[in-house]
């Protein structure tokens, strides 16, 4: 029985792609192994030299990557979750007391275990205000104005 060494290499090389994916999950080297496999195939079927079958695997590699990247990633995907990691966006409509007073639009608030920063109008400590936004890790807040002061109206 005659070998064709390279073409056995080529499948090796797939194989051996194939089994990194299983040990680095992420889907790269899936589709590098994809590429190796089709040159597998072409070495099978046509005697090409080996510049033709790296320049084979090079291409068919570029080429599989940009259909992972196209049609299997996740692009446009809506999280169930989407506030998961951005936790000041999480807090965004909360109504909180102000831990300490609010002085030239600095202040501080606590939340569960957190203290954070908060910028706003002056207002003075134990006022409530509601969390309207975030600029970094500093939450923007305004006034909660409670309802029997707005009915009463101006004295």
């Amino acid at each position: 029985m005659h070998w064709d060494w390279q073409a056995v290499s080529w499948g090796v090389v797939a194989l051996l792609l194939f089994a990194a994916e299983t040990l680095a999950p992420g889907a790269f080297m899936l589709w590098l192994g994809f590429a190796a496999a089709a040159v597998f195939v072409l070495v099978l079927l046509f005697d090409l030299p080996f510049l033709a079958q790296i320049a084979a695997f090079v291409v068919l590699s570029f080429v599989s990557i940009q259909i992972y990247r196209s049609r299997f990633r996740g692009r446009g995907r809506q999280s169930d979750r989407p506030s998961l990691n951005r936790r000041t966006d999480a807090l965004v409509g909360q109504v909180v007391p102000l831990q300490q007073a609010i002085v030239q639009g600095h202040g501080r608030v606590q939340i569960a275990d957190a203290y954070w920063d908060v910028s706003g109008p002056d207002l003075p400590a134990g006022a409530p205000v509601r969390i309207v936004g975030s600029s970094g890790m500093t939450l923007r807040v305004e006034s909660v104005v409670s309802t029997s002061e707005t009915q009463a109206g101006p004295a």
